[in-house]
Order: structure tokens, then C-alpha cells, then sequence
């Protein structure tokens, strides 16, 4: 408890952070040290997640003191909604200001089952990938694990107003989740847990562009949450031409990674694989592909890339996507190609955030 203590100090010393970043028993422990009883946790819980107040005066079962310990203490909503994009489709994209001025990018998606929130992890990015819209401005800093958070609880707060709610959360959006493990592990276990979001495990995805150490990391976490892999080229030539993190953490070690993965956890991982227009699309990109997974408990998921107008690559041709796709499942691979979804909008990861910040 001593050690529990010491942390949550170290979180909140000099500033004021968001509560989100709080996990039940981190909160639990501040209480105690601020002379509460630990059950208000429950109380502050219930009206963070269940009731999603943006004001702890409206905490109205807590004590006068108590809410004025937690406003001096912490904020609660860390986010300004400074833009909105709304897709015919229903995919709605927001760009959020944070408290020191930087932006941040989270998209709800309405899928047949139910609504789908992708969070951004980082304010920007530093991996470098050729074909992404993320790194443009390099890496600003990680967000905090509270910071995660309030972006589901603004989604769900616009879908309230519709009586419908969140049903699974990716971790997709802009920014690499393995680079900033430590916060995310918080705001997994916090949306997850039955008194914050309650969204289970299995509706939650992670994907990393390959950060080899921390898939070992998050293997022996052993959540039961869904992970996947931006995996986008067959051969480790084409990966590093591709993605710059190949060349730290070359394909034949992600892919040992990967195994561990498997074993420890026994669950299946997803592939992501965008297609770039005669980089990766061709039916001998396919059967490399085929090889290369072969054995693994898997499923690929074709991505036919948004056009991003820094960057260079064209969209992979209608009728090499179905041959792409046709190849993989001749040789067994379970196989689909990923329906677009924001067509009309800035659709690219980390697009909308772009072109702001090229207004401004």
C-alpha cells in the first residue's frame, strides 16, 4: 500500500491531472491519505462513468470538503472539442485541444453491432511511417492515461444524446500505443474495470506498428483484450521501405514476437495490411504473405489506404485487392477486406489534425 501511495503521489505532485488517470484503487488510496473513507472511490466512480459529470460540485452525495479536495486536486475533462467532421456513412471524426494546446484526433464509428471509438495514445508520433498522416509533425509528447480516457467519455457523452452507447474501443488513433505502454496499460484497465466504462476485454483491440519489447510486455499481462499488428509488407524489405520502426525491429524478430504472443496468450492476432499501389498489392505480395503467417493463429485484415495528399503512395487498383484477397484465402488464411468507413472527411489517421493545423 506504501509503495501504492508513493505512485500516486508521484502522479499528481505538482500538477493537476486528470482524475481518469486514477485507477479505482490508486483512487481508493488517495482518499484514504486525504482522511476519506475508502468507499467514496465507488461514489466518485459512479459519477465519473455512470453519470459522466464534467463537474465535481455536481458530485452532490460527497461532502463540500471532499468535492473541494478533488477540484483543487484534479480536473476532470481534459479536452475541447475544437472540430467536427460528420461522414454520410455516420463516422463522426472530432479534434480535441488538450489543456496545453496541442491536438488530438478520436473517431466513432457506427458499425452494424454497435458504435466504435478510435483513441489516439500520442500527440503525434515518432515512427516515421511513409504512409502516415501521424507523423508529419513528429512527436509532441505521450498523453496521459486520463487524457485516453476522456476521449471515450466524450464519445459517449455525443452518444447519450442518441440513447446509444460505446460497444468496443481501438486503440488505433494517431500515435504508436506500445511507445506510451505505461499509460495505456492504466487506461485499459480503467475503462475496462466494472465500476469505470465496463467495456469488456474482448471489445477492446490494441495495435502496435511493432514495437518488439512491449508485445513481450503485454503477452505476459495476459489481458484478454484483442491485439493486433500493423503488419503492411510481406518481406522485411519492403516493411523498412514502408515503416522506419522495421529497421529497430526487423520482421523475422516481430514475427518471434508474435509467437510469444500466441503461446503465452493463446488468443488470435489480427493483421493489418494496408495496400500501397505496386509497393505491396500484387499476387506475389499475397503469397509471400500467405508464407510468412503460416501456422499462426491469425486473421488479415486488407486496408485499402486513404489517400494523404503529403504523401505519395496511389490506392492498390479494384481488381488487384480481390486478387490480393482471393490468393490468401487459396491458401487458408482467413481473410477480409476492411469496410471504408468516413470517405468524405479527412478519413486518414491524423488528417483532420493536419489540415487544422495548416489553417491556423
Amino acid at each position: 500500500m506504501q509503495e501504492l501511495k508513493k505512485e500516486v503521489q508521484a502522479e499528481i505532485a505538482g500538477k493537476k491531472g486528470s482524475i481518469y488517470t486514477l485507477q479505482f484503487d490508486d483512487l481508493k488510496v488517495w482518499l484514504q491519505e486525504e482522511g476519506e473513507p475508502s468507499f467514496r472511490a465507488d461514489q466518485i466512480f459512479y459519477w465519473l462513468y455512470d453519470k459522466r459529470v464534467e463537474q465535481f460540485d455536481e458530485m452532490t452525495n460527497l461532502s463540500k470538503s471532499l468535492r473541494e479536495k478533488l477540484s483543487s486536486t484534479f480536473s476532470i475533462t481534459p479536452l475541447k472539442e475544437v472540430a467536427k467532421q460528420e461522414s454520410v456513412d455516420g463516422t463522426v471524426k472530432l479534434l480535441f485541444e488538450l489543456e496545453d494546446g496541442n491536438t488530438i484526433e478520436t473517431v466513432v464509428m457506427k458499425h452494424g453491432y454497435g458504435n466504435s471509438v478510435c483513441v489516439t495514445s500520442q500527440v503525434g508520433c515518432r515512427l516515421g511511417c511513409t504512409f502516415c498522416a501521424s507523423t508529419l509533425g513528429g512527436l509532441k509528447r505521450n498523453l496521459e492515461a486520463g487524457e485516453i480516457t476522456a476521449q471515450v467519455l466524450a464519445s459517449q457523452r455525443a452518444l447519450d444524446e442518441k440513447g446509444e452507447r460505446v460497444s468496443s474501443v481501438v486503440v488505433m488513433g494517431i500515435g504508436e500505443p506500445f511507445d506510451n505502454y505505461k499509460e495505456l496499460i492504466g487506461f485499459l484497465k480503467v475503462i475496462n474495470h466494472d465500476k469505470g466504462l465496463n467495456i469488456g476485454a474482448r471489445h477492446i483491440t490494441v495495435s502496435t506498428s511493432g514495437v518488439v519489447p512491449k508485445i513481450y510486455d503485454f503477452a505476459d499481462e495476459k489481458l484478454q483484450i484483442n491485439f493486433a499488428v500493423s503488419l503492411h509488407a510481406p518481406t522485411t524489405e519492403i516493411r523498412s521501405r514502408l515503416m522506419p520502426v522495421n529497421r529497430a525491429w526487423p520482421l523475422d524478430k516481430l514475427m518471434e514476437s508474435i509467437k510469444y504472443y500466441q503461446e503465452t496468450t493463446n488468443r488470435r492476432v489480427t493483421f493489418e495490411y494496408g495496400l500501397f499501389g505496386g509497393v505491396n498489392d500484387q499476387v506475389e505480395h499475397a503469397k509471400q504473405l500467405a508464407e510468412l503467417i503460416k501456422g499462426l493463429k491469425c486473421h488479415v485484415n486488407l486496408i485499402p489506404v486513404n489517400y494523404v495528399p503529403e504523401r505519395d503512395y496511389v490506392r492498390t487498383k479494384r481488381e488487384d485487392i480481390f486478387a490480393f484477397e482471393k490468393t490468401l484465402k487459396e491458401a487458408g488464411v482467413n481473410v477480409t477486406i476492411r469496410r471504408e468507413q468516413g470517405h468524405d472527411i479527412d478519413a486518414a489517421c491524423g488528417q483532420l489534425r493536419a489540415n487544422e493545423g495548416k489553417k491556423k
